[in-house]
């Protein structure tokens, strides 16, 4: 089929005015203006109207299980608080509750225009069901722990690679994610580093996201410290620099590594991600849920960090008036652009396409509109003014005008 458009917004190139998008089968096939297309093609046109055609965008981390949280909890005094308080509200929970939730969430997502998605999956259980009910891409990070449980780090891991092993899906993977450094043990992030490398499988993992952590590894003391020692944690590892080091220490960082977070940051931290091709994803309003310092966009982009955004959880978005707050990667890119005056509009968008598409490693397939790439498209209202086409494209609320993914529609146009 042939997609016309007011605009075309490559990503990866200058927009292209009345533009044309060539798509053959579930691919990209050419990209550019119109009247240089049309003499080469028999096949009949759809004309998009007055739209900007862009990817689809790629949510780099969200917790699609805990959707139905949605303004359930209110933003805490401390992370710590924040633990046990969704701890003690998932208790009663059953599979049908999570299942729910995390259809609700692909449902949200899809509909605001992700067509890519890295989620936790804090139950492997839905998989691959849930995958079969959503035509999203979606890679599912399953999500290890273990100081609470006791249990020992070679059968966690072993777990969580049979489960791995046993799904097969077109569109959906599934990989690994220890939770955290605060929340795993040593010997569990090297063993998982060590599996991931063998595999050639991503890693995510949440790091450095509150002051509580930081202080925890960078001095051994604090909330979070006293809290998990009482819990009989191990904390020999603490002390000895921060938990982007601790990370580095256990050789879990790497171009196959999601950084989740980074809200903190020592010296060298910077130089340390980038060195090591480790990617960073910010969620910027579950940064504001929490009072985070300040994220440290430009600091982390000097040092040439990778930075994508995600949306997090529902459980950790305030609410907008009455109203619930809803997965949307539109509203994390205005959030960004609201909190970040030196943020540009097009560097943000980069961090909700083509900069998630290396996070995944899948650079040219998703996050673009280009030859060969897959054709993920999604479209929005025209822009008022050329100049701003992409201050128009962050301004963007609900729902978009149309979503394709593989060369389906899942949105159509008109919808």
């Amino acid at each position: 089929m042939i997609l016309r458009a007011r605009l075309v917004l490559p990503v990866t190139a200058p927009p292209i005015e009345d533009g044309a998008v060539f798509v053959a089968g579930n691919q990209i096939r050419s990209v550019a203006p119109w009247r240089d297309l049309r003499p080469h093609l028999r096949e009949s046109a759809t004309d998009l109207g007055e739209v900007m055609l862009l990817p689809g965008l790629i949510n780099a981390h969200c917790h699609l299980d805990y959707t139905d949280l949605a303004g359930e909890l209110t933003p805490p005094k401390t992370f710590t608080s924040w633990i046990a308080a969704i701890t003690a509200y998932k208790t009663g929970w059953s599979y049908s509750n999570y299942a729910q939730s995390w259809l609700r969430g692909a449902h949200q997502l899809l509909k605001t225009g992700t067509t890519t998605v890295a989620d936790i999956e804090s139950l492997p259980d839905l998989l691959p069901e849930v995958w079969e009910a959503t035509p999203l891409r979606i890679y599912s990070f399953l999500e290890m722990t273990g100081i609470k449980s006791r249990r020992v780090p070679r059968d966690i891991l072993r777990e969580a690679v049979e489960k791995i092993d046993a799904l097969r899906h077109a569109n959906c993977r599934a990989m690994l994610s220890p939770h955290a450094p605060y929340s795993t043990l040593p010997e569990l992030l090297r063993r998982a580093a060590r599996t991931a490398q063998r595999r050639k499988w991503r890693v995510s993992i949440h790091v450095a996201e509150s002051v509580e952590e930081f202080e925890m590894f960078q001095n051994a003391c604090g909330e979070m410290h006293d809290w998990l020692k009482r819990n009989e944690r191990d904390n020999s590892d603490c002390g000895i620099g921060s938990p982007v080091a601790h990370l580095a220490r256990n050789k879990l960082l790497g171009e196959n590594v999601l950084a989740i977070h980074v809200n903190c940051l020592a010296r060298g931290d910077a130089r340390l991600l980038a060195q090591n091709h480790t990617h960073v994803v910010h969620c910027p309003r579950s940064h504001d849920y929490f009072r985070h310092p300040q994220f440290e966009r430009a600091r982390l982009a000097r040092a040439g960090v990778n930075l994508c955004l995600g949306t997090d959880s529902l459980a950790t978005t305030r609410k907008n008036g009455k109203q619930p707050p809803e997965l949307d990667l539109f509203a994390e890119m205005r959030a960004l652009a609201n909190r970040d005056k030196s943020a540009d509009p097009i560097e943000i968008l980069k961090m909700a396409t083509v900069n998630g598409a290396r996070a995944l490693g899948q650079p040219g397939k998703i996050g673009e509109i280009a030859s060969h790439a897959l054709a993920d498209l999604i479209a929005l209202p025209g822009p008022k003014k050329l100049k701003t086409v992409y201050e128009s494209v962050l301004e963007h609320s609900g729902k978009v005008s149309a979503s394709m993914i593989g060369g389906r529609w899942v949105i159509p146009p008109g919808w």
